[in-house]
């Protein structure tokens, strides 16, 4: 295939996500597994502040890193031989990173800054090929070119900043990064296909479900070796089953393909606003074994066991997160003819009243089946609410 490299069509029929793209989906399974579990050591240990910083930093990283390859592959991915070696030294950059995710949690940052660098290098090129093939979109692809390596340069000094000055730096470089697409866009939008966005999203969300999916094994598992079969052990089960099937439904029940399609300027606000959304599910994540850990005092002792009303907490918070957030970035979307604020409100109740039931005496593995509860009363008010559901208005 020709190194020119043209944008692709937004029209294009039946655009899907390619066998390379799903690769590399799977180098970040790695760095997302890895920063829920140091965020569960960190919650387990009770330092809170600390863990949930790190966790924020490092995840941010990692979803930065594949929110700009994902875009950019929308718009330019040519599956030629020089896109296929690019995206697998990003990935490589990826392990390296993962490999450096602990170093978040410790302050050791070297490896992550490595990676990331590679990631980011490799990002460069690609935008450079751009430069190159689309003259249309030179002057786009060359200020994605400058701001990825200006901001790389600061990146590398970041590691010699003094300890007290690392996560104010870190705050202010990671708001530059999201700056760049925003200006970098204004010298011409890059044609970046709005189904395949919806998909690669859910991707990401089905992959981040995946590590509440393997906190649920990890904790089920950990309480059959510490006590074998017993009726909490079900409750875990069938709680933490139920809390990935309810969610999973509620982000699906979104229209945000033809939503994107329709109005492209709302792209920035909704590909943005999922940080939150995939933050709050790999925290939950980790929340979900520390309950484990609170349930089987033979994990831990109990004085390093948090107490059933923090541990349900852990996994309340970020659940409640998760739907304010994903309903931020619906309605900024879709603009429905009415905001729906009853049905959000309706899930957080009940979301809340749960660590407030375990603080009266509501058992830990019940209290883990009752969060379920505000999602599904949100999916079938959203289902069966007397007017139509969600989604089938977009309003300027």
């Amino acid at each position: 295939m020709p190194n020119r490299l043209k944008g692709r069509d937004i029209h294009e029929s039946h655009r899907a996500a390619t066998p390379l793209e799903l690769l590399f989906d799977l180098t970040f399974v790695v760095a997302i597994a890895l920063a829920a579990s140091q965020l569960h050591h960190g919650l387990a240990e009770h330092h809170f502040a600390q863990a949930g910083l790190a966790f924020t930093g490092a995840f941010f990283a990692i979803w930065w890193a594949w929110m700009n390859y994902t875009w950019f592959a929308s718009a330019y991915d040519a599956d030629d031989v020089p896109h296929r070696l690019l995206t697998m030294l990003q990935m490589a950059g990826v392990l390296i990173f993962a490999v450096g995710v602990p170093g978040f949690f410790t302050g050791d940052f070297r490896a992550a800054v490595v990676g990331f660098a590679i990631m980011r290098i490799a990002q460069t090129l690609h935008w450079l090929r751009v430069a190159h093939g689309d003259p249309g979109r030179r002057r786009t692809a060359l200020r994605y070119v400058s701001g990825i390596l200006v901001l790389q340069c600061f990146w590398g000094a970041w590691l010699w900043v003094p300890p007290e000055w690392a996560w104010p730096m870190f705050a202010g470089l990671a708001l530059a990064e999201v700056m760049v697409p925003a200006w970098a866009e204004r010298g011409g939008a890059t044609p970046w296909h709005a189904h395949h966005i919806a998909e690669r999203y859910g991707l990401l969300v089905i992959i981040t479900l995946g590590e509440i999916v393997l906190a649920s094994a990890n904790a089920i598992a950990n309480l059959w070796r510490a006590d074998g079969w017993s009726f909490d052990l079900a409750l875990v089960g069938i709680g933490a089953m139920m809390l990935v099937l309810s969610l999973w439904w509620m982000y699906f029940l979104l229209p945000s393909a033809e939503a994107l399609h329709r109005h492209r300027e709302r792209g920035f606000a909704w590909g943005y606003g999922h940080l939150v959304v995939l933050l709050s599910l790999a925290a939950m994540g980790a929340g979900l074994e520390v309950v484990a850990d609170t349930l089987n005092p033979g994990v831990v002792t109990p004085g390093d066991a948090a107490r059933p009303l923090q541990a349900i907490s852990m996994v309340a918070i970020p659940e409640a997160a998760f739907v304010v957030s994903l309903w931020l970035v619906h309605q900024r979307l879709v603009r429905p003819p009415r905001p729906y604020l009853g049905m959000i409100m309706v899930c957080l109740v009940a979301i809340a009243a749960v660590p407030l039931a375990v603080a009266m005496g509501l058992r830990l593995p019940w209290a883990l089946l009752a969060l379920s509860a505000g999602p599904i009363a949100a999916i079938w008010l959203y289902t069966h609410g007397d007017e139509p559901p969600v989604g089938i208005s977009f309003a300027n």
